[in-house]
């Protein structure tokens, strides 16, 4: 049986749709939410694992969009190898973008940082899922799908927004409040955001095993 794990709702809500079969289980966008929804998943009998829905890109080439099926997670120094046969299932041939993609417990949130970790890791992505599916002991893909560009500075909103996996309307406004100058870009991640979601459902409806 498969298991996902997505970061937010609006992924999960894609993840359900397209694979009715599957379990999903929501991390909340922190990584002591993604813990408890590995180990919901687990107990709940899974024996495959794929981690699913948005990244933050490293590699400047990399515009929002841009479908990655990962060929490993780098965590802690390592490379963990992803399930090959599992990888071909969700699209390895067809993605935009194979190689690295890195884990990280917290939001990567500047261009610096982005910078920095690419030069570091050589990796094309970063969330933070799949360094924990990756440390689960069964076979594992990551599909995701490029959210914001490696050289933008993510808005404070982006994480101070957000509220259970989705956006949290009374904390973004506050955000705004105390960070106006932000709306600008706010506005563009909405875009890319958009933008990746379609991507991602264009990509899953080529899929063989998806639905919907």
């Amino acid at each position: 049986m498969l298991g996902i794990l997505a970061g937010l709702k609006q992924e999960a809500r894609l993840a359900k749709r397209c694979f009715p079969d599957a379990k999903v289980a929501l991390s909340h966008a922190c990584e002591a939410g993604a813990q408890r929804a590995l180990s919901a998943l687990l107990d709940a009998g899974v024996t495959e694992l794929l981690s699913f829905g948005c990244s933050g890109a490293l590699d400047m080439a990399l515009p929002p969009g841009s479908v990655q099926v990962a060929e490993y997670v780098h965590l802690d120094g390592e490379h963990c190898r992803t399930d090959p046969a599992l990888s071909a299932r969700f699209g390895a041939a067809q993605a935009a973008v194979r190689g690295g993609i890195l884990h990280s417990p917290v939001m990567v949130g500047t261009a610096a940082e982005k910078a920095a970790l690419f030069s570091r890791t050589g990796c094309h992505a970063v969330d933070m899922e799949s360094g924990l599916v990756a440390r689960s002991g069964l076979p594992f893909a990551v599909l995701r799908v490029i959210c914001d560009d490696a050289g933008r500075d993510l808005p404070p909103a982006a994480n101070e927004g957000l509220k259970d996996g989705q956006v949290h309307v009374p904390a973004l406004l506050g955000s705004i409040l105390r960070h106006p100058f932000q709306i600008g870009a706010l506005m563009g991640l909405g875009r890319d955001a958009t933008r990746a979601h379609g991507a991602m459902a264009h990509f899953l409806q080529g899929l063989p095993i998806a639905r919907g």
